[in-house]
C-alpha cells in the first residue's frame, strides 16, 4: 500500500447500504488508499451525522468523506468543525443550506419520481420507513445498471424515516470551509441534475456532469467516481500521485 494516502470514507444515503460501494472500495485499495464504509443509520439528520461524526473522529490523518444522494446531507454536517476532512466529494447527492431538508430540494426543480416511488412502512413508535417501491427501482433509482444487478439493490435497500428525509440541516455545513467535487447523475430521476447543478454551482463546487447517469451513478460509473474522489485526493495536496 502506498503510504501517505488520506482515508477515503464513503457514506451511503437512502434505500442503499454499503454494498454499493464495493467496486469503488475495491479500485480505491488496490490503488493504495485506506477505505471506510460509514454504516449510515437512516434515522434522522442529526442523528445520522452524529454517527459518522463520531466514526471520522476515531480516524488519525487527513480524510476525503465522499456520500452519495441522502449521504450528502449526512456529510455536510458531520464534517463541519473537523481539520481533518480535507475535501467533500458528492455523489449524485444532496448539498443542503442550514434549514434545508432533502426533501425541500428534491421538490426545488421538476423532474424527480421519488414522490410516486415511495413505498412506505409505519412503525410502532408513530414513524414511517420508507423503502424504494421494487416495481419501479430499476426505472427510476437505477436505470443505467443491469435489471439483474437492479433487482438484487431493490432487495437489499435499507429504508430512511420520513423524519430524515424531512429534517433540517442544522448548524454549519462543512461545504463553506471544505472543498467540494459534485459528480452529477446526467439522467437521475431521484435527484433532478438541475437541483444537483443548483446545489453545486452555490457551494462553488468542482463538478463533474456524468451523462446518462442515473441516481446509482457509483454502482453504474465506478470509473468516473473513483477518478473524482482520485482528483480531490490530488488537488488538495492529499497522498501520492497514482
Amino acid at each position: 500500500m502506498v503510504s501517505g494516502n488520506p482515508t477515503i470514507v464513503l457514506v451511503h444515503g437512502a434505500f442503499a447500504d454499503s454494498s454499493g460501494f464495493n467496486t469503488v472500495a475495491k479500485r480505491l485499495v488496490a490503488d493504495g488508499y485506506p477505505v471506510v464504509a460509514a454504516p449510515n443509520p437512516l434515522r434522522g439528520l442529526a442523528s445520522d451525522a452524529a454517527h459518522v461524526k463520531a466514526l471520522l473522529e476515531s480516524i488519525a490523518g487527513p480524510i476525503v468523506l465522499v456520500g452519495h444522494s441522502y449521504g450528502g446531507a449526512v456529510i455536510s454536517t458531520a464534517a463541519a468543525g473537523n481539520t481533518n476532512v480535507k475535501a467533500l466529494v458528492y455523489l449524485a447527492a444532496f448539498v443542503p443550506e442550514t434549514g434545508e431538508s432533502a426533501q425541500a430540494l428534491v421538490e426545488k426543480f421538476p423532474g424527480s419520481t421519488v414522490g410516486e416511488s415511495l413505498k412506505p412502512v409505519p412503525l410502532p413508535d408513530g414513524q414511517v420507513d420508507l423503502y424504494i417501491d421494487p416495481k419501479v427501482f430499476h426505472p427510476h433509482f437505477a436505470g443505467d445498471v443491469s435489471a439483474e444487478e437492479a433487482v438484487l439493490y431493490s432487495i437489499t435497500q435499507r429504508p430512511a424515516t420520513g423524519a430524515a428525509l424531512g429534517e433540517p440541516a442544522a448548524g454549519p455545513q462543512a461545504w463553506h470551509t471544505i472543498p467540494s467535487y459534485n459528480l452529477i447523475s446526467g439522467s437521475d430521476r431521484i435527484i433532478p441534475p438541475a437541483a444537483q447543478e443548483f446545489m453545486a454551482q452555490r457551494s462553488g463546487a468542482k463538478v463533474q456532469v456524468v451523462e446518462g447517469a442515473s441516481h446509482m451513478v457509483f454502482v453504474s460509473r465506478p470509473g468516473a467516481t473513483v477518478a473524482l474522489i482520485k482528483a480531490a485526493v490530488q488537488e488538495q495536496g492529499q497522498g501520492q500521485p497514482q
